[in-house]
């Protein structure tokens, strides 16, 4: 099958590809499935010390792999930039810690001696999109194969660029045919899935995406990590610094031209302090550089494609047929490429846009009356990605971010990942985790040895 490729700023072809044939597809999982073989003997220190040739290559050619981003989906260059730098610090932090987070663990039992082993389990698939064209895929990386494992990487097709030149840079790090790329469409997916080498799947994506792949998954008894959508709540309290709320709102909800499963989506206002921050947040959205990706002072590039601008068009009518009134944006940009203004609507809670992922820079604004309600809200939804809550009272926070239901909850700071810390959601945005060592030990065997002293 051939597909081509669209550059969304400009709308022009950028290339034409054909997806590789079954013969193919096996070979390449042959190959890495043999390159695990090998590599599951060796020391973890050795696998994670391996990282720093990778985060070394990554530094190396960082101009190169953001144009390609930007080229493919309309990444910010300068942002395209940073997403590539946090990958060579992820592998920096594997290459530090890897050994330590793997080591066996002594457990008193009865037995003379009883310990905890992590040991790998084979060829993983990774099956990624195209947002987060480099950072999905090395987050996930990463950690597999210092656990030992192999991987095959399906990317988005909107991608093939990236996906290629990721491949190369395992390559030139030292890892062969470990980590493989292959181009494909969906129904290879459930193929690779009944194959034995194949033994689990990481899938970053919608929630439809997720709950099928999952099913087959389940058919074939394979391990699955699902991080899937998200509309986290942003909430501000009436003690919160307005300023910095705002500034840290504006960044949050259009990190990635507003095509993040972490971004914060719905902005759950304290009626104190509401029409002073819907103000300054809607100046802040209106002054905002919406154009070409490549030109350093462009703050907001194009959506990946025309079917995204369609569904956002279509989810903004739908919220002002349930009474939303549009502040600032709502709108095509009306010029060439997949544009759309950063937008701020002003919501009542049973609209969609407050219980539906919207993949695009715009803000739904809902205002609440005390804590309660605030939490209640952001509660009312069927992801639990992420959260954040703005506030000086610090104890205040901390009591209101451990009733968000959300895989992590920030205070004060956006959502954002760490390879330090577990990612993942709960409800539909997923399951399982990736990053720390919660994602590590992820696709391992957990095997316990029990050894008694005969008497």
């Amino acid at each position: 099958m051939k597909f081509k490729t669209i550059n969304p700023a400009t709308e022009e072809v950028i290339g034409e590809y054909e997806t590789m044939t079954n013969k193919q597809i096996k070979n390449i999982l042959a190959s890495c499935h043999s390159a695990f073989n090998n590599w599951k003997k060796t020391a973890v220190k050795h696998r994670a010390d391996q990282m720093k040739s990778l985060a070394n290559i990554l530094r190396r050619d960082t101009e190169q792999l953001a144009k390609l981003a930007t080229l493919e989906m309309g990444k910010t260059i300068k942002s395209a930039r940073a997403e590539v730098e946090k990958c060579a610090w992820c592998a920096e932090i594997y290459a530090e810690q890897g050994a330590q987070w793997l080591a066996e663990e002594p457990v008193k039992a009865d037995g003379k001696k009883n310990i905890i082993v992590f040991e790998p389990l084979g060829v993983v698939l990774a099956v990624m999109p195209w947002n987060f064209p480099f950072w999905q895929i090395f987050r996930c990386a990463i950690p597999t194969l210092v656990a030992g494992n192999g991987m095959l990487l399906r990317h988005s097709n909107q991608v093939p660029q990236c996906a290629m030149a990721i491949e190369k840079i395992f390559c030139d790090a030292g890892f062969g045919d470990l980590f493989r790329t292959i181009i494909t469409d969906h129904d290879a997916i459930a193929q690779l899935l009944a194959e034995d080498a194949i033994v689990g799947v990481s899938l970053t994506g919608s929630t439809e995406a997720g709950s099928k792949v999952a099913a087959i998954a389940g058919q074939n008894l394979k391990k699955v990590v699902l991080e899937l959508g998200g509309s986290d709540p942003f909430i501000v309290l009436d003690d919160a610094n307005i300023e910095i709320a705002v500034k840290n709102a504006v960044t949050g909800r259009t990190l990635n031209n507003g095509q993040s499963c972490i971004a914060a989506k719905r902005f759950i206002v304290h009626e104190k302090i509401a029409e002073s921050f819907s103000k300054k947040f809607t100046e802040a959205m209106k002054s905002l550089v919406v154009g070409d990706p490549m030109d350093e002072k462009t703050d907001v590039g194009p959506l990946v494609n025309a079917q995204a601008l369609k569904k956002v068009e279509e989810q903004m009518k739908e919220a002002v047929k349930k009474g939303a009134t549009i502040a600032t944006g709502g709108k095509r940009t009306g010029k060439k490429g997949y544009f759309f203004m950063p937008t701020v609507l002003n919501v009542a809670k049973d609209s969609l846009v407050m219980h539906d992922e919207v993949f695009a820079p715009c803000a739904a604004v809902h205002v609440i009356k005390n804590d309660d309600e605030a939490i209640a809200v952001a509660n009312n939804i069927q992801f639990g990605l992420g959260g954040s809550v703005w506030t000086k009272n610090l104890e205040r926070g901390e009591k209101i971010a451990r009733k968000i239901d959300a895989g992590a909850v920030f205070v004060n700071s956006i959502v954002k990942s760490d390879p330090r810390m577990p990612f993942g959601g709960i409800k539909k945005s997923g399951i399982g985790r990736e990053l720390g060592t919660f994602g590590l030990r992820e696709f391992v065997n957990v095997k316990t040895i029990n050894i008694y002293e005969l008497k």
